[in-house]
């Protein structure tokens, strides 16, 4: 059962979260997040552009108090409630101010979508709860484009919480006018916070928050069952991750089929995607589909049992070719959580969290010779990958936890939230 709400405090202004799809199984960082900014005594209220795909949610979404409401996904699909909305928001004092946002940007992006983000605020805005104080998107993109209009039409502060692929494949013209607009915003990673805060006239405005580790959710795991046992069954090397261009998947098969003939192994696949059906094909293709098992999404449970009972953890990222690219992926710490020795590519925010032969090993992107290499050696060194192991395990938990950056949240927050 969900927390009481804390929406029911005398004198508390909620926040009103603005997220692309709500729940979803690929984003338990954002529903970690607000998990835990209600534990602290935030009250929020979530608006969801789209409506839930996935057949299964997280443990965590169930403790989650707020209340979601489904904005039309498609402009057509509640045509009704588009016009009601657009009538009652044209009697906003800040319509004109909204609106000329919008041609703005729509002059220079020309699309369908751009016509869609407008509609989805003036329902957002039409229908915004009356104790709503302020706006917060995940994602600089479309959550932040529907956030921002509809911040300018209630007249109400708003800000962004940008991670991977909105910061690198938005304009950067709108990212620009977006991040002018907001009060603040933060981001994951290092790289991400350096690229913003060159766009930005004041660079305080931009915080680097990481969205850490909940070690309450992933405690370590039985000493009884170590990371490295012996040679009675094949070494499982585990990953995580959608089957899309920049997890480099297509990389991690060739690199697994040049592996030692010698080296006893397995890998373990979790996670949806659109290119599954491809990358099974190629497991087939490339002589290895015995030794690949695709486990599809999983639950946070399900997934910690399969980080609990695998040796090796691997993530194969790059930058793919619209400029795409990961974070810092949180499926790394929750494996390093776990003591699991972890091989990675040097990209984005991933070396701010392992140090090469230190805490993982890191490999260059699309390097599918120094990726195999990396992998055999902890294939077939249990001493290396229990040393890896703690030390990853133990710098996750010290430089990592989440309540770093709920502390740094719940200050930014703040002003918007009475106090009890």
């Amino acid at each position: 059962m969900p927390a009481p709400s804390p929406e029911a405090r005398p004198g508390a202004r909620r926040i009103g979260v603005v997220l692309k799809g709500y729940p979803r199984l690929s984003e338990t960082f954002i529903a970690q997040e607000l998990a835990a900014l209600e534990r602290r005594g935030l009250a929020l209220a979530i608006y969801s552009l789209r409506h839930p795909t996935d057949g299964a949610t997280h443990p965590v979404h169930g403790e989650i108090a707020a209340p979601v409401t489904y904005l039309p996904e498609y402009l057509r699909d509640e045509p009704r409630r588009v016009l009601r909305a657009w009538r009652a928001a044209r009697r906003l004092p800040g319509y004109p101010l909204a609106h000329a946002a919008w041609r703005r940007d729509l002059a220079r992006d020309r699309t369908a979508n751009r016509v869609r983000r407008f509609g989805q605020a003036l329902v957002l805005a039409a229908e915004l709860a009356p104790d709503i104080g302020r706006l917060h998107a995940h994602f600089l993109h479309t959550p932040a484009s529907v956030a921002r209009y509809a911040a300018l039409l209630r007249g109400l502060p708003w800000s962004v919480s940008a991670h991977a692929k909105d910061i690198w494949t938005t304009p950067e013209w709108e990212k620009r006018e977006k991040l002018a607009s907001c009060a603040w915003a933060t981001t994951c990673t290092r790289a991400n916070a350096e690229h913003l805060r060159a766009l930005v006239d004041d660079p305080s405005r931009i915080d680097l928050v990481y969205h850490g580790i909940d070690a309450k959710r992933f405690p370590p795991r039985d000493p009884s069952t170590p990371a490295a046992p012996g040679d009675a069954r094949p070494v499982v090397i585990l990953s995580v991750g959608r089957a899309v261009e920049k997890k480099g998947y297509d990389d991690l098969l060739p690199a697994l089929a040049r592996l030692p003939a010698a080296l006893d192994w397995r890998f373990e696949h979790v996670g949806g995607g659109p290119q599954l059906q491809g990358l099974a094909e190629e497991a087939r293709a490339l002589g290895i589909a015995e030794r690949v098992t695709w486990l599809g999404p999983l639950t946070q449970p399900d997934v910690l049992a399969r980080y609990r009972a695998a040796d090796v953890f691997v993530l194969s990222s790059r930058v793919a070719g619209d400029g795409d690219r990961d974070g810092l992926p949180n499926v790394l710490m929750e494996a390093q959580s776990q003591g699991l020795p972890c091989v990675a590519t040097n990209v984005s925010g991933i070396p701010e969290l392992i140090e090469d032969g230190l805490t993982g090993l890191l490999v260059a992107p699309r390097d599918r010779d120094a990726l195999a290499r990396a992998l055999a050696r902890l294939v077939a060194d249990p001493a290396l990958r229990v040393r890896l192991g703690e030390a990853g395990r133990e710098r996750t938990l010290r430089d990592f936890a989440l309540e770093r950056g709920i502390d740094r949240l719940v200050e930014r927050f703040g002003g918007t939230v009475a106090s009890t």
